[in-house]
């Protein structure tokens, strides 16, 4: 367990504020950036990861995507398409890591 830096885990400036602001709770990647008990810190608060969890995105729910901003998980479906362009096919069989934060 160890401090990392919030850019790690969290893709850009955006999403790092909607943790703050307590609007994001978890965040899908396509590898683990972090590890569970590793803290990082936005504007002074420190969170902690709590889990990290491998799953496919076929495993992904209405909650997952509310739970990284989204309305559901279409909204969630056409944001990841939106970020990353051309580059972006959603296939339930692709493998992404969970990770799960908190306050500390």
């Amino acid at each position: 367990m160890s401090e990392i830096d919030a850019g790690e885990v969290l893709p850009n400036d955006r999403v790092q504020q909607m943790v703050a602001n307590g609007e994001v709770t978890q965040m899908h990647r396509g590898q683990a950036y972090a590890e569970e008990g590793d803290t990082f810190e936005i504007d002074g608060e420190t969170f902690a990861v709590v889990d990290v969890t491998h799953r496919t995105l076929g495993d992904l729910t209405d909650e997952d995507a509310r739970a990284e901003g989204s309305e559901d998980l279409d909204a969630y479906k056409r944001r990841m398409e939106m970020v990353h362009g051309g580059n972006f096919e959603w296939d339930d069989d692709s493998d992404v890591v969970r990770h799960v934060f908190e306050p500390a």
